[in-house]
């Protein structure tokens, strides 16, 4: 009688483990049969793919994975339109005075203005586009645009109290110029441009040496596209709370605040791209905030992790570094801002 109930017990045991197990693979398979199938993962976006974005139209759709051109372009907030048109046949000069344009600092809304200010970033004055060929020309040597310089050095004075504090803002005790003039007056004419333009995408940035200060001359890989990265909210104001970070000697005294507008920091010009093999021109100029947020591609895979607190992307990884372009207030008491090319 015992071995008869033990059997019993057993035989119910077996069929319940028996059923159980069959319910449970069923019940898995059904969830596996509902579950939706996963997102496609979106590739790693490169520094080559954001420029082709913003080069000719053939270079925007031949090679840039569709994920990836839809996720960078979410990231771009443009001062001037992105619209890339044929430069006009008419002469710079006959088309309106850029002179008045780069001296005139009284940045008004009224339309012409605008319209004259986006031109000057699509078609910049000739000696622009003639540094923009020679770069393109030059195969991307960075020597191409040295020998436009000034051999002249000019020493960097002090700048809004930085040598009190032991505070060395540029690369070189000394900075160069171009040798045109008018070059010299488009860079100052870019700084204040962003300036001007900056609030329209949500960038309040000031011309001082916590903030906007200096951009990063360089030659785009491949093209040899002669571009500029600008870096503001350069010393973010020390906070315990928001920026618990120590940037050195120049960072102290800072009163910028550290809050959403870092994720714009990263301004992109890019001069106008010539052909190299023929005299015209496949793509205006740009000017462009690269917007780094937590949850954009920019910030996932162009800022390196380790600034990714600062929102930092670094002008190597668009092409070959130039040089550094300074724009300083070295007046006392009056404003006096100057190039320094370091």
């Amino acid at each position: 009688m015992g071995l008869q109930s033990l059997s019993v017990r057993f035989t119910i045991f077996l069929s319940l483990s028996v059923t159980a197990s069959t319910s449970a693979s069923s019940s898995l398979f059904s969830s596996l049969k509902s579950s939706p199938p996963p997102l496609p993962s979106i590739p790693k976006a490169t520094p080559s793919d954001l420029l082709s974005l913003l080069g000719p139209t053939s270079s925007r759709t031949s090679s840039i994975n569709p994920l990836v051109a839809k996720e960078l372009k979410s990231c771009f907030k443009f001062l001037v339109p992105f619209t890339p048109i044929k430069r006009p046949e008419i002469e710079f000069s006959d088309a309106f005075s850029y002179r008045r344009s780069l001296k005139d600092k009284k940045f008004n809304s009224d339309k012409s203005k605008i319209r004259e200010d986006n031109e000057l970033i699509w078609w910049p004055p000739e000696p622009v586009l003639e540094v923009a060929r020679l770069a393109v020309d030059s195969g991307g040597d960075p020597d191409a645009i040295y020998r436009a310089l000034d051999p002249t050095m000019f020493p960097v004075p002090d700048v809004e109290g930085s040598k009190e504090n032991k505070c060395e803002l540029t690369r070189t005790p000394y900075g160069r110029r171009f040798i045109s003039e008018d070059l010299n007056s488009y860079l100052r004419y870019l700084f204040d441009l962003i300036v001007t333009r900056g609030p329209s995408v949500g960038l309040d940035v000031s011309l001082n040496r916590y903030d906007l200060f200096h951009g990063h001359l360089f030659l785009a890989v491949e093209t040899g596209r002669l571009g500029i990265l600008f870096h503001a909210r350069e010393y973010p104001a020390y906070d315990k709370e928001k920026f618990p970070y120590n940037l050195g000697y120049c960072h102290k005294g800072s009163n910028v605040t550290y809050d959403d507008s870092m994720n714009l920091r990263n301004i992109l010009w890019l001069a106008p791209l010539p052909s190299n093999s023929t005299k015209d021109w496949l793509a205006p100029g740009v000017l462009v905030v690269l917007d780094a947020r937590p949850d954009g591609i920019i910030y996932r895979d162009l800022v390196p992790e380790y600034v990714k607190f600062v929102r930092t992307i670094y002008e190597d990884e668009f092409g070959d570094i130039v040089a550094d372009v300074n724009y300083l207030n070295v007046g006392k008491p009056v404003p006096d801002y100057q190039i320094f090319i370091c």
